[in-house]
Formats: structure tokens, sequence, C-alpha cells
């Protein structure tokens, strides 16, 4: 019988290394500026239709 070579995770080689918190900090701004944009959109709406 031949043996399954075990997996490893920690030999994993990282091909594409990222810096998390550069990441999590990205989404974050990302997303307030979403929303944000939104926020002014609606309010200038709003102001537009009084």
């Amino acid at each position: 019988m031949s043996e399954a070579k075990a997996y490893h995770p920690e030999e994993h080689v990282n091909e594409e290394p990222r810096n998390d918190l550069i990441d999590v900090g990205m989404g974050f701004i990302v997303t307030f500026g979403f929303f944000l944009l939104i926020a002014v959109i609606f309010t200038v709406i709003e102001i537009m239709t009084q």
C-alpha cells in the first residue's frame, strides 16, 4: 500500500503575503465612504424636494 502524504498546513507557502491590518483598515474606510456617499446623496435629495 502506498502511503498518502500527510497534509501539513505549516508547510504551505504563502504565495501572496498580505498585511491584514491594512486590509481591515481599507475595508472600514471603503465601507464608511460608501455609507457616507449614500447619506450625502439622500440628504441632498431631501433638501432639494422641500
